[in-house]
Order: C-alpha cells, then sequence, then structure tokens
C-alpha cells in the first residue's frame, strides 16, 4: 500500500515567526513543466493579515531608530548569504516558475544587486544643509521613513522584484509587509527566511499570502503608508486608485508593448541573436520583453534569418540543460497565448512559426509554447494591442527610422524600447525623439542597474517614483525640514512679529 504524500505548506511571517495559516482556503503551487505539486499555499484570514500589519506597526517603534550602519550590516549579512544560495534558489525559482536555470540565476542576481546597493543606505538618505540663510539661521533637511509599507509582487520574477522592495524600504527604516504571487511563494520564502538570518528584526519584515482580498487588505489599511505594486495593468490600477484614495503613497508598474527599431547599418548577427533572446527568453513572461520588431528599409530582408534562429530554440523544462524556452507559468496562461495566437491568424497577420503544442519528449502535460513569430501586424490587431506574455513576436515594417518612432509613440504603454544601429546620429536622434521611459542602444532589455532607478512611463506606471535607485529612497522615505536659530547665553530677545527672519 502506498503512503499518502503529505504537500508541505507555505507559512506566512507574523513577528518574526513562521505561522501555519488558519484559514480554509488554500492553493497548488504547481510545477508548470509537469503539473506535480509542490506545495499549498494559504490565502490568509483577515485577523492574520492585520496581524502582520500590527506586528510591523509596533515594530517600527525602534527599527526607526535604529542606527544606519547597523541597518547596512545586516543588508551585507543579507547579501552574502544570497551569494551562498544562489544555486538553491534558483533551482527552488525553476521548479515552481519554469524558468531555467540561468535564467532563474538571474532573476536572483538582479535582485541581489538591489540588497547591495540598499546597504549603501548611509550615503544615499543624506539629507540637504543650507547655513546661514538668515542672521543665526541655518535649514536642513531630514529624510525620514513613513511607516508600515507594503508590496505585492508578480509571478514572473518571484526572487528580484520581492528584493526591489523591501530591502530599499527595510534600509530606510521602514517595516514591511510583503504579499508575493500564490502562484510561486516558495522562493520568496525562502529569502525571507535568509532575511531574518541575517538579522532582521522581528516585525520589521512580514508576509501573507493571498488574492483580492489581502491586496485590498493592505490598499485599505490604515496603518500602513505606502504601496508598491509589480503586475498586470488592470490589478495595478485598481492599487494604485484604491491605495490613493486611502491616503497613501502608491507605485505600481504595470503592462508593456516594447519596441525595438531595427537599422540596415546594425551588426545583423548580434542584433537577431538579441531579439531571439529578448523575446522568447523567460517564454516571453517579462514585463520587459521585447515582444515588436520594426524593421526599417533594407533590414526587411533579415526576415527569414531572424525566423530560422528563433526555430533552433529548445523548449523543455528549465531543469534541463540546454533548455532555452520553458513552460508558462499555467495552463490558463498557456490557453490565453494559444487564443491569442489564433487571434493573430484570424486577423491577417502571417504567421511564420507557429508554437502552439509543441512535442516536449518526457513533459507531455507542459505549460508549453514555442517561439511564435507574426509579420505584417498592424496597430489595429489584437496581438499587437495586447500584452501576450508569452513567446509571441510581432514583426512590423516601416520605410524610415521617424516612421517606426511614431508607431512606438503612438502605443499607450512606455516600458522600455530599444534601437539597433552602428549610428551614433541615428541613435541620438531616437533617444531624443521616443517617448518611452527606458531606452536601450544596441540593448534590448534597457532595465537599468540599481543605481538608477527603473523607470517605465505613460501606460505602464502609475505613480511618479519608480522602484529601486535614487527615486524609491525619495518614495520610501519623507522630508521634515528643520529651521534652526541659536542665541549667545547674554544675548538679549527683541520681539519680531514679522514672518522674515533676519
Amino acid at each position: 500500500m502506498t503512503a499518502t504524500r503529505t504537500l508541505p505548506t507555505v507559512k506566512l511571517l507574523i513577528g518574526g515567526e513562521f505561522v501555519e495559516s488558519q484559514t480554509t482556503e488554500w492553493r497548488d503551487v504547481v510545477n508548470p513543466a509537469t503539473q506535480e505539486v509542490l506545495a499549498r499555499v494559504p490565502f490568509a484570514t483577515v485577523d492574520e493579515m492585520n496581524a502582520a500589519v500590527a506586528s510591523a506597526r509596533e515594530a517600527f517603534k525602534s527599527w526607526r531608530k535604529t542606527p544606519i550602519g547597523a541597518r547596512a550590516r545586516i543588508l551585507l549579512k543579507y547579501q552574502q548569504l544570497i551569494r551562498e544560495n544562489m544555486q538553491e534558489l534558483a533551482a527552488l525559482l525553476s521548479a515552481e516558475q519554469g524558468k531555467t536555470l540561468p535564467d532563474a540565476e538571474g532573476d536572483v542576481f538582479r535582485g541581489l544587486e538591489v540588497v547591495e546597493h540598499a546597504a549603501n543606505i548611509g550615503s544615499l538618505q543624506l539629507g540637504e544643509l543650507a547655513n546661514n540663510v538668515a542672521g543665526g539661521v541655518d535649514t536642513y533637511t531630514l529624510n525620514q521613513p513613513l511607516g508600515v509599507c507594503a508590496g505585492i509582487t508578480p509571478f514572473n520574477f518571484p526572487a528580484m522584484i520581492p528584493l526591489w522592495m523591501f530591502p530599499m524600504a527595510i534600509a530606510t527604516g521602514n517595516t514591511f509587509v510583503l504579499k508575493p504571487s500564490e502562484q510561486d511563494p516558495m522562493v520568496t520564502m525562502r529569502l525571507v527566511e535568509l532575511a531574518l538570518e541575517a538579522g532582521i528584526p522581528a516585525g520589521v519584515l512580514n508576509v501573507i499570502h493571498g488574492g483580492a482580498d489581502a491586496v485590498n487588505l493592505l490598499c485599505d489599511h490604515p496603518d500602513i503608508k505606502a504601496v508598491s505594486f509589480v503586475g498586470s495593468t488592470r490589478v495595478g490600477t485598481h492599487v494604485y486608485e484604491r491605495a490613493s484614495l486611502s491616503g497613501k503613497r502608491a507605485q505600481c508598474m504595470m503592462g508593456a508593448k516594447n519596441h525595438a527599431i531595427v537599422l540596415p547599418d546594425a551588426h545583423k548577427q548580434q542584433t537577431l541573436a538579441n531579439l531571439v533572446g529578448a523575446c522568447f527568453g523567460a517564454a516571453g513572461q517579462r514585463c520587459m520583453a521585447l515582444s515588436v520588431v520594426i524593421l526599417v528599409g533594407e533590414a526587411q530582408s533579415w526576415l527569414p534569418e531572424l525566423v530560422e534562429k528563433a526555430r533552433t530554440l529548445k523548449v523543455g523544462a528549465g531543469s534541463e540543460p540546454g533548455t532555452d524556452v520553458g513552460p508558462l507559468i499555467s495552463r490558463a496562461a498557456r490557453a490565453r497565448v494559444e487564443e491569442l495566437i489564433g487571434c493573430g491568424v484570424a486577423e491577417g497577420a502571417e504567421l511564420l512559426l507557429d508554437g502552439r503544442n509543441p512535442q516536449v519528449p518526457g513533459y507531455a502535460d507542459g505549460n508549453f509554447v514555442a517561439p511564435t513569430i507574426f509579420s505584417g501586424v498592424t496597430r489595429e490587431m489584437t496581438i499587437y494591442r495586447e500584452e501576450i506574455f508569452g513567446p509571441v513576436l510581432c514583426v512590423m515594417q516601416a520605410a524610415t527610422m521617424d516612421e517606426a518612432i511614431a508607431i512606438i509613440n503612438a502605443n499607450p504603454n512606455g516600458n522600455g524600447t530599444a534601437i539597433f544601429t552602428r549610428s551614433g546620429a541615428a541613435a541620438r536622434h531616437f533617444q531624443e525623439e521616443i517617448d518611452v521611459g527606458q531606452v536601450g542602444i544596441n540593448v534590448p532589455i534597457p532595465v537599468p542597474v540599481p543605481i538608477f532607478s527603473f523607470t517605465g512611463s505613460r501606460a505602464s506606471k502609475l505613480g511618479d517614483l519608480g522602484p529601486y535607485g535614487k527615486q524609491v529612497v525619495q518614495f520610501y522615505t519623507q522630508t521634515k525640514t528643520v529651521t534652526a536659530r541659536w542665541f549667545d547665553e547674554d544675548e538679549v530677545g527683541h520681539v519680531n512679529t514679522t514672518i522674515t527672519l533676519k
């Protein structure tokens, strides 16, 4: 008789303790390559979520007064622990999210870079001083923490995006409540375990799990001062509006439709390799995925080679050596992508490479879609207007670079864009005329390193400050301006009824 396997349960983190939820609502965490159930994640009760916020509120009283150097040392220890556990973290991420192991390591590493940057909080949180602004008067600013902050993260980067959020919030003296994606929370929880091991005190970091009710509670709770979100446009718009109406700061990084312009003078083989990697890597499940390519002039003749290069990519489980394109996160995601491919065909786009129903030996139940390429795509087509979030590339044509720029600027989204050229003049013209927050020049996915900030724009972003970098220090702190005058002991005071300091 075979014993019934007991599935592990994902815990909540409240007040420094990993807590078994008392909820009656659970969701399975599923390996997208095999459909194996890896664990069960709870949808936390209202009492549990309120307890997490209360824990953060109480911890803020002492954490806000913790010296900057002490906070920085915890983060230095944390980055060391992440490095030491990189392979374990990548394997866990690959199993629950589907990414290839190299891509999973990249996911962790890009988050690690933010942790390293947060450890430099001593110089990032400096105020300003103006000496003797009036007779014997100095004015200076203090950048002080807000209080309890919250983060809502998506399934596609379960390591990187949580690490965009809570290390910077905590470094600046806030406490934090994190709600990771319920689809793949296991690597996030392992990162949280390492954060506690590094020395983050009880209550400074808390984790809840759940769906819409958890999101709404974080937006509404009066003790939460700021909410950071990365995910879909629909949910992000809801979060921004609801949190803002509750008087909170909010930053929401949302959907995208990222374009690249290819000029005929670009380095052909390097450009083709970059296009294929940027579109089909992570199975297209990136908010910065390159999903539209505009071939300008004679570069239109490169299309057959682009198709052949995409055709060579290996589709398989992320854990298998040599895999280029792993599975989509869920069966629902696969069905949606396949439906959109069908829309492209029905609306008249030319399907040059059809990735539906690929044969993946040993993984018949996987959520796989192989690289797919459409040509003849127009702005009216559903595959152009929708963010597909799968390994699907839309190819468009333009006679001139300015025509291509006009296409990009007419799209409502503004997350990222790129140009491939050897012409400095063309690149400069592009960066000046393009209306997109993040620009790559011969760089297909121009996500900035953490000393800068993620700067998506237009419909891809709500809120004026981006995650990580200098901007997020402003987001997680409030400026207090102090005007001070100190008198000599023997100075005689005079009554002054004006508001001017002389």
